[in-house]
């Protein structure tokens, strides 16, 4: 047996559409229908968690999960310090230099927050705890940094891997797995898993 880790990455809101570092905007319209849209349509799980931004906790009730999920700290979005509510055009704008260091080291954090690495290491003991837990199917709404740091973790990625990943919107990243040896499964459906046929008689 082991660990499945279905990482929903969270609907979108208007920072995300304006390329804002804003974890704690609320869903936009088109990001709420979305979810809405897309709620009796996820994996079964026995545990629900969501990070604890508002983005991921109004996807979560929107999804119909209010009731169900837990709210994970270990799942928080990518800290970046004094960069947080700003455009990333006017950060590059003030600070290019910096912002190129941030884009190309992954140990630097211009902006006095988490590096990339240390996001990384973050994400990676909270998959490593679920690995070393009894085998169970755990669903996580996250922000999309979190899933790509995952990602990056769990098949040994250089780091600078992580800036070439794309992780849209509400979409299912399954990893399943132990401790030190995850898989990444690909194509994973949004629909729930179908009911078992009945044994033949």
């Amino acid at each position: 047996m082991t660990t499945r880790v279905l990482l929903l990455t969270a609907a979108t809101t208007a920072a995300v559409r304006a390329v804002r570092f804003d974890s704690g905007a609320p869903l936009d319209e088109p990001g709420r229908a979305a979810a809405l849209a897309a709620a009796g349509r996820l994996p079964r799980a026995a545990r629900v968690l969501t990070a604890p931004s508002r983005r991921c906790r109004e996807t979560a009730a929107a999804l119909g999960l209010g009731a169900e999920h837990r709210v994970e700290a270990a799942l928080a979005d990518w800290d970046l310090g004094r960069w947080e509510g700003r455009a990333l055009a006017e950060v590059t704008g003030t600070e290019p230099a910096a912002v190129g260091a941030w884009l190309t080291d992954p140990a630097a954090a211009p902006h006095g927050g988490e590096s990339l690495l240390a996001l990384r290491d973050r994400v990676g003991d909270w998959l490593a705890a679920l690995g070393g837990r009894t085998p169970e199917r755990v669903l996580a709404i996250a922000e999309p940094a979190v899933v790509r740091a995952a990602v990056v973790h769990a098949l040994a990625l250089p780091p600078e891997a992580f800036w070439r990943l794309d992780v849209p919107p509400l979409t299912v990243t399954e990893l399943s797995g132990r401790e030190n040896r995850w898989n990444l499964r690909l194509g994973t459906p949004s629909a729930p898993d179908p009911a078992p046929d009945p044994p033949s008689e």
